[in-house]
């Protein structure tokens, strides 16, 4: 089993770390001068697509198997449906995994879940699912 870092105290250590890291450029930078002559910059790019490894995302989904690899897709308990993951489109899981991640799905455990996912995580565990039959 492959662990993976405490999503948490990463994002705490960020969050603490970057308004001082902030801070400190922003004093140590002299503030720069406007030049007419030099052309406002570019928009910022859409982030470049993310391409998924199969073998990455078959490590990544060890626990999805705790819910949606139950014969009949459905849980003891509490009792509800699991959702079939296994063959779906890598489009479909990718937009799914990302709408749980960023709340735009409800379910906790889910959500949870997601949380900790990268948007190469992410990618890996469509591409890998994908591929089920």
């Amino acid at each position: 089993m492959m662990r993976r870092p405490l999503p948490l105290a990463a994002c705490l250590a960020l969050v603490t770390a970057l308004p001082l890291a902030t801070a400190l450029a922003q004093d140590a930078a002299p503030p720069a001068a406007p030049d007419a002559a030099q052309p406002a910059p570019a928009a910022t790019a859409a982030p470049a697509a993310v391409t998924g490894n199969a073998e990455t995302g078959r490590q990544l989904t060890y626990t999805c198997q705790g819910c949606h690899g139950i014969t009949g897709y459905k849980n003891a308990y509490p009792s509800f449906k699991v959702p079939k993951i296994g063959g779906q489109s890598a489009e479909y899981l990718s937009q799914a995994l990302h709408e749980y991640r960023d709340g735009q799905r409800k379910h906790p455990t889910m959500r949870a879940q997601a949380e900790s996912f990268s948007d190469q995580d992410i990618a890996d565990i469509a591409a890998f699912l994908s591929t089920l039959k």
